[in-house]
């Protein structure tokens, strides 16, 4: 059994739906867990605590420890708050799930500024400072463990999320950058791409999702990817209704003109536009520009 004794994580976002599950899992497999949430509506309005306090009863109720967080991950005095709840709680800090998130849907024509920025200000600015402000206490540690929370939206794009998908595949450059440069310390981060039925996606998931799209179908992988034995960083991974399966982005094996022209372009675009063979990294795209 994959266990977390004497380890310490933060699961953001944890009141509710999928965070809950993650936090309630690893609690189960002897983490100490850091229980936040904000408390607000799903388009980040308003505040309670009650949430995390709940998941913590809960946990403690069952044997494990945790402690609850209310504070806003979107600041930077509140991601330095979650982080000091785990170092004044439990001592230290070694995993962090980034799982909070709002939604405020609208048509892309629609869409106010306030509207785009305020869900890229909770996924990608909060998981930005939640990472960064436990990063130097895993830097120190020579150890540590971040999973961000993507989204098929993201990765595929969806209606009347422009800035939901935007946030989302926005964390897909995080994780990878972050897998990079925490390699030598030892930290390893990676993406996840969830499908589950929670408060956040019942309005837009078939009723049939329920029974098999469950969040502890989702958490199973988040604690491999967690764990101590997980070597994998900088991935991504689509989970949901049992399946798991890498994603990954790749350019096609493309086509080449040192003299290109518009003309050219449009003459060899059925080249431009195959899949096969793919590269997948950015030195090897770099080979083939040579």
């Amino acid at each position: 059994m994959l266990r977390f004794d004497d380890r310490v994580a933060i699961v953001t976002g944890a009141g509710h739906g999928l965070g809950r599950s993650h936090a309630l899992l690893l609690a189960e497999r002897g983490a100490k867990v850091v229980v936040n949430d904000l408390g607000g509506a799903l388009d980040g309005t308003g505040a309670s605590a009650g949430p995390a306090a709940e998941v913590v009863d809960l946990i403690t109720k069952n044997g494990g420890q945790a402690v609850a967080n209310a504070d806003n991950v979107a600041t930077p005095e509140g991601a330095r708050a979650i982080v000091q709840t785990a170092l004044d709680a439990f001592g230290g800090v070694d995993i962090v799930v980034n799982n909070a998130g709002i939604l405020r849907d609208k048509s892309f024509g629609k869409m106010a500024v306030e509207e785009f920025d305020g869900v890229l200000a909770v996924h990608v600015r909060g998981s930005y400072l939640v990472s960064q402000a436990a990063y130097p206490i895993m830097k120190a540690a020579g150890y540590g463990r971040v999973v961000n929370t993507s989204s098929p939206a993201g990765l595929f794009g969806n209606f009347g999320q422009a800035n939901y998908s935007t946030a989302k595949m926005g964390l897909v450059g995080l994780t990878k950058t972050l897998g990079i440069e925490g390699a030598r310390n030892g930290i390893k981060a990676n993406a996840i791409a969830p499908v589950a039925w929670t408060r956040m996606t019942e309005a837009l998931l078939p009723a049939e999702f329920e029974a098999k799209f469950t969040p502890e179908r989702v958490s199973a992988l988040v604690a491999y990817l967690v764990h101590e034995s997980c070597e994998a960083s900088g991935e991504v991974f689509s989970v949901g209704g049992g399946r798991v399966a890498r994603v990954f982005v790749a350019e096609g094996p493309g086509w080449k003109d040192d003299d290109l022209t518009p003309e050219a372009v449009a003459g060899n675009w059925e080249a431009i536009m195959a899949e096969q063979p793919y590269v997948l990294t950015a030195g090897d795209s770099m080979k083939a520009m040579l």
